[in-house]
């Protein structure tokens, strides 16, 4: 979003004033009318009247990474190694191809943010999922600083924020999140990334206008720059999701 809005500023003089505070707080200031726009990696909750009224534009994929630090000698996990750690029953990384030391995992506060629904759908297919956490955070900037520096921790966050801290992401079943691997949708851990606005507000047109931007030539490099993919540029990802959804409704899940 700061590139984004950085490249439309240059491109037509609108400036952008933007604030951090998670993928909640991005539905539910445009909700409540205190934002014109959001940036959200989750869809809005139905059931939630602070998210009601607001229009939902996916604009990018991105790939939630698993991240450690950066002298930590693992370099790969498996997806059901993965869940082993959030449920407490792999607790030395020795079981990983490690030292021998406990594992500490870093997770988000609450079930609603958007790391945290995410992972908790993509990994368990369940957004009330208990997580084995050693410490719990309330956003993901100082989630992943701590990272930077506990020689045992882990943690799973998105890759745009990611790859401007110094950690170390680790593989999963052996693919990297790099952009033909999540395009394609060989890297397993992915979600859409969404623009949040409502159609009464002021400054809808203008919102409007620079979702149009993220479309174009110009904003889609500015998508890919950021290690995320253009939404378009994953049409799969879209099938793939949709396939995901009718499973689980036929499964009884969420």
């Amino acid at each position: 979003m700061v590139a984004l809005a950085k490249a439309y500023e240059e491109k037509t003089g609108v400036k952008i004033d933007l604030e951090g505070g998670g993928a909640t707080r991005g539905i539910r200031d445009v909700a409540a009318a205190s934002a014109d726009m959001g940036g959200s990696c989750r869809r809005r909750i139905i059931s939630a009247d602070q998210e009601r009224g607001v229009t939902q534009v996916p604009v990018a994929w991105d790939a939630l990474v698993v991240i450690v630090n950066k002298e930590n000698p693992v370099g790969d996990i498996s997806l059901d190694n993965l869940r082993k750690v959030f449920l407490g029953q792999i607790k030395n990384w020795q079981e990983l191809g490690g030292q021998d030391a406990s594992i500490e995992l870093f997770v988000r506060k609450g079930k609603i943010s958007g790391v945290g629904r995410t992972a908790r759908k993509l990994l368990f297919n369940d957004y009330e999922q208990e997580f084995a956490a050693s410490r719990i955070f309330d956003s993901s900037g100082p989630l992943e600083q701590e990272i930077e520096t506990n020689a045992n921790a882990i943690a799973i966050s998105g890759i745009s924020s990611v790859r401007k801290r110094d950690v170390k992401i680790l593989d999963l079943e052996g693919k990297s999140p790099s952009y033909e691997n999540v395009q394609t949708g060989k890297y397993l851990l992915y979600r859409p990334l969404y623009i949040v606005y409502k159609e009464d507000s002021p400054n809808a047109a203008t919102v409007k206008d620079f979702i149009r931007f993220a479309d174009t030539e110009e904003g889609r490099a500015v998508i890919r720059g950021n290690g995320t993919v253009p939404y378009l540029e994953g049409l799969n990802l879209m099938k793939n999701k949709l396939e995901e959804s009718r499973a689980a409704r036929s499964d009884g899940g969420l």
